[in-house]
């Protein structure tokens, strides 16, 4: 854990961004919900399949998503080139703005001028929603340093962030003061919760967030405990395979119906489980593949195709999920799904 968190440091943050409050930013960027984060499909040539991702956009916003990332990890972000970044952002943006709904695009570096550059390019897009940007990785700052970053960071963003808290990645493990002190800071709305587990900080982070700052579930596995806790939602990479579940659960959880929540949730657990066998996106690219929803399921090296044994687990469990689970109380959920309720 972090040492040098206090909190003070949240206490002593500026009140805002550009006059506006954190409340209200929050109310801005709906952050409830299932976010999808959005694989980017390979052409056989090797180009970006621009309609099938268009196509898979419109299909997870159909099911019941509130919003989609653009550029996140699962979109291999770091394995595409600037043109095609921008052709990512462009489709996604299209589409969010033709339905309404919150666009997320990946953003941010491991030096703050390189980050506050990559931000400075999505106000060509108006349609983006937030950003979600990686805690600095590798060079592994003070729990402070990460602060000054984030603070500099929403001082110049056209548009609020998301802190993506992913500490196996990133190598920087930060507590629970420290994330609340970054919610507290003006123009951060909210954090990817993606430690690996469901951890003592989880607990603490839920049970007191500042005002205007949404916990988002970034563990797909651990998504509907994380829900029960009290997190807004979640950005799950597995929500690509059965996005009308992911939306039931979260709205189960949202009316308080915990019987039926628990259920599809032990389900959805499985699904998930099965979709990280091998590194990411790799078994959800060769699941949509097989479902016909995109061309090929290739990847980007250093990533190499998931194996036929690991897609094939992945379809049985997800075929399991459309036979009836044992405890079921769907009619407050389904209104709550279609915002009936």
């Amino acid at each position: 854990m972090a040492q040098d968190t206090t909190q003070d440091i949240a206490e002593t943050a500026p009140q805002g961004i550009a006059g506006t409050a954190p409340e209200d930013l929050a109310r801005a960027v709906p952050l409830h919900g299932i976010h999808v984060p959005l694989v980017t499909p390979f052409a056989p040539t090797g180009a970006v399949a621009a309609e099938a991702l268009e196509a898979l956009a419109h299909e997870v916003l159909d099911a019941g998503a509130t919003g989609i990332v653009a550029l996140g990890t699962t979109g291999e972000a770091a394995a595409l080139d600037a043109a095609e970044r921008d052709l990512v952002t462009g489709v996604c943006a299209r589409v969010c703005g033709e339905r309404g709904a919150v666009l997320t695009v990946g953003a941010g570096a491991s030096g703050t001028r390189a980050a506050e550059a990559s931000l400075a390019g999505l106000a060509r897009w108006p349609q983006v929603g937030a950003a979600l940007v990686t805690v600095p990785s590798f060079v592994r700052p003070s729990a402070a340093g990460v602060l000054a970053h984030f603070e500099r960071l929403a001082a110049v963003s056209p548009v609020p962030l998301i802190v993506y808290h992913v500490p196996y990645r990133t190598g920087q493990p930060l507590d629970a003061a420290t994330l609340r002190a970054l919610g507290s800071l003006p123009g951060v709305v909210g954090v990817k919760y993606a430690v690996g587990a469901l951890d003592q900080d989880a607990v603490e982070l839920l049970g007191d967030r500042p005002a205007g700052f949404h916990v988002l579930a970034g563990d797909d596995v651990h998504v509907s405990a994380m829900l029960a806790l009290g997190a807004s939602g979640g950005i799950l990479a597995s929500a690509h395979l059965a996005t009308q579940r992911f939306a039931e659960l979260a709205a189960a959880w949202r009316v308080g119906d915990a019987v039926h929540a628990r259920t599809l949730g032990h389900a959805l657990a499985v699904l998930s489980a099965a979709a990280f066998t091998e590194p990411s996106p790799g078994v959800v690219k060769g699941v949509l593949h097989a479902q016909g929803r995109i061309p090929t399921p290739d990847v980007r090296l250093p990533l190499l195709p998931a194996s036929q044994a690991a897609v094939t687990a992945a379809l049985k469990r997800l075929a399991a999920l459309s036979e009836p689970l044992t405890e079921s109380a769907t009619g407050a959920v389904t209104g709550a799904v279609t915002g009936e309720a």
